[in-house]
């Protein structure tokens, strides 16, 4: 993939087809460290062991609607490449949670991407989910600056008569993540 934005979208998608009710992502970037970290968990239906091992396999699927899920694998991959790494744990029942670093100032590192529209379509698609979301920021000086969005937090502000994927509700969602990622870096 091209974007490590469209990696999480496909990691996204596992997690409601697993049934997950909560889905909570964490982008984490450390300059001075020179590392990038995406963290994908949920509380679905969860995988045994064997089925964890067989997770980064592209030829490894428990979808019904294709023979191979890329997903996993490529994050690895692409983690991998730049010299990171790649954790996956998870338990029946409970739910799944994998996490990428990345060594950003690899010549093999791909572009975050569009995250904050990853995280806008995520929600306004699937309304009755929750979803966490977490980025955080520490630059060259060590400061470390972070924010948060969350959907139930949203629900408890709006009220159940304004939903998730009103019109007004997701320019809301694009217009706060815009606005807190240039703040986050420093680009406002």
């Amino acid at each position: 993939m091209r974007e490590l934005s469209l990696n999480v979208m496909d990691i996204a998608q596992n997690s409601i087809s697993a049934r997950a009710t909560l889905i909570t992502l964490r982008v984490e970037e450390d300059v001075r460290e020179d590392v990038l970290s995406i963290t994908v968990e949920d509380n679905g239906c969860g995988m045994t062991p064997q089925q964890v091992q067989h997770v980064i396999d592209p030829f490894y699927t428990t979808r019904t609607t294709r023979s191979v899920g890329l997903g996993v694998p490529l994050f690895k991959m692409e983690a991998e490449m730049t010299g990171g790494d790649f954790t996956i744990r998870s338990q029946v029942g409970e739910g799944t949670a994998l996490t990428a670093r990345f060594k950003p100032s690899s010549v093999d590192m791909i572009p975050l991407g569009d995250i904050n529209g990853t995280l806008q379509l995520l929600i306004t698609c699937n309304p009755d989910l929750d979803f966490l979301y977490t980025r955080s920021y520490r630059g060259e000086t060590g400061e470390k600056r972070e924010f948060s969005l969350s959907t139930r937090e949203l629900r408890e502000v709006l009220g159940e008569e304004v939903p998730l994927d009103s019109p007004d509700v997701a320019l809301w969602i694009r217009d706060y993540l815009k606005e807190q990622t240039q703040e986050l870096l420093g680009l406002s």
